[in-house]
């Protein structure tokens, strides 16, 4: 049976997916790696773990199929760096999107008035998230490895030069660095020089579409297509629907609402981000910290439950929409977009007596939900959008997916796959090779929103957003 592999690098792990051509799940295989905070406000990873899952989740797909995929393409999670010496071994731990570490770096940009001009020229705002601000603040309090450092990479970089042993990323992960002006699609030199480097210690910036063969540690891959593909979320949207201008709504450890666009849009807010894909694409959108890592941290710091994640979601079901007047700022990691507040913080507001752990986990579902309202209200100022597509984790929970539905006033849209980013990753490649395209997305259920549940949490909304502007100083 062909079959096609589409590899996802995602914060908690890295999967494997091999898709039909018709992009039916044929078989998955994951592989989990933790997340570390060895200081306050710092999230890393170690690189060599995560290059361990994913070989071992390409193992076993071959092991599965007993021969090669027809091609294999990559989805990677952005705003990663490693530093990495000449040899390409790392000299540091990967530091991830969800890293504070450089906040007041970031302030620092935005009170010399110089955070609006990176981001026109970027489409990335000035936040602890981007390698731009994470390479000065390594310059700054780490000067010897800053010195000591080769290159400074993302994650899909350090796995393609494992590969491969060259140094490419691809347009999409590199514009999310906010260190590659979007409109040239070329490392920015004035934007370096505030980094002290310049660009030869950064990977050559390649097309989604490049083409790699020949791979390290895989002889029985030497003649399959290795398509290097994009970020998450570009390989999300195109995976979720095939439809212009779908607006797609992501939820997995973290959370997006984004846009594919035709030509670069910036925000006079700077609310939200814009990302080159491809030729004339961009990806409109903004990312929130929060998502299942909400729940996760509830169910494991805070209510420290013994039962299942999807136990603990199934008891939000016998709460009625609003929580009873409990409301959840699910900040617990920061936030970027549209607050892009790195010190925001978690609140629990509204507590009484009759409120109990049912009424805290369908709070964080609603709050995470608010989150990302927040966001689609940045971006549908001037759009008209009938529809909302979903991908990620959440979208396995009909309770979850029907609150947004509700939230939005607007029918949703799950489709058959919610691996949306492995599989925009293959349909990538698949248009990378030139062959025959894919077939339109099937649609398992649509979810039609609740007028009076919306009215509700338009309420709770104004009320989530009041309590966040009266707190925020005192974060």
């Amino acid at each position: 049976m062909d079959y096609y592999l589409g590899i996802d690098i995602g914060t908690t792990s890295a999967k494997a997916v091999a898709f039909s051509a018709a992009g039916k799940v044929l078989h998955e295989e994951s592989g989990a790696y933790v997340m570390l905070h060895p200081k306050p406000d710092w999230s890393e990873q170690e690189p060599e773990e995560i290059w361990k899952a994913l070989h071992q989740c390409v193992e076993n797909i071959l092991q599965h199929f007993n021969h090669p995929p027809m091609l294999i393409g990559f989805s990677a999670a952005m705003h990663s760096l490693i530093a990495v010496d000449e040899q390409g071994l790392p000299l540091s731990n990967c530091i991830i999107w969800a890293d504070n570490r450089a906040a007041a770096i970031a302030s620092r940009i935005r009170e010399e008035q110089k955070a609006e001009s990176c981001y026109q020229k970027t489409g990335v705002r000035v936040h602890a998230m981007s390698p731009f601000c994470k390479l000065i603040w390594l310059k700054e309090n780490d000067p010897v490895l800053f010195q000591k450092a080769s290159r400074f990479i993302g994650i899909k970089e350090y796995i393609f030069f494992k590969l491969f042993g060259v140094y490419a990323v691809d347009s999409s992960i590199a514009a999310a660095t906010g260190l590659m002006n979007m409109k040239s699609v070329r490392w920015d030199a004035e934007i370096l020089e505030l980094t002290g480097m310049n660009q030869d210690r950064l990977s050559r910036i390649v097309s989604v579409r490049e083409i790699f063969r020949g791979p390290a540690g895989f002889p029985q891959l030497k003649n399959t297509p290795f398509v290097i593909g994009g970020s998450d979320g570009a390989m999300a949207n195109i995976g979720a629907s095939s439809q212009k201008d779908a607006l797609v709504v992501s939820i997995g450890t973290s959370s997006a609402v984004r846009i594919i666009v035709r030509s670069p849009v910036t925000d006079p807010q700077m609310r939200s981000f814009c990302y080159h894909i491809r030729d004339d694409q961009y990806l409109l959108g903004g990312a929130s910290n929060n998502g299942a890592i909400v729940l996760q941290w509830l169910r494991e710091n805070f209510l420290m439950a013994p039962e299942s994640m999807p136990h603990l979601l199934s008891l939000a079901s016998g709460v009625k929409a609003g929580s009873d007047g409990l409301i959840f700022l699910p900040y617990i990691l920061g936030e970027r977009a549209p607050l892009w507040n790195a010190a925001a913080k978690g609140v629990l507001f509204g507590l009484s007596v009759n409120h109990t752990r049912a009424h805290a986990i369908r709070a964080a579902m609603e709050g995470v939900i608010f989150c990302v309202y927040a966001i689609g209200e940045a971006i549908l100022e001037e759009r008209n959008i009938g529809m909302i597509h979903v991908t990620g984790g959440f979208a396995q929970n009909d309770l979850w997916v029907q609150m947004l539905s509700d939230i939005f006033n607007l029918p949703v849209k799950v489709s058959e796959t919610i691996e949306n980013a492995a599989w925009g990753a293959v349909k990538m490649g698949i248009e990378a090779l030139e062959m025959d395209p894919p077939g339109q997305e099937k649609v398992l259920k649509t979810f039609s929103p609740s007028p009076e549940n919306h009215l509700l949490y338009q309420q709770q909304f104004k009320k989530f957003q009041r309590l966040y502007g009266q707190l925020k100083n005192e974060f």
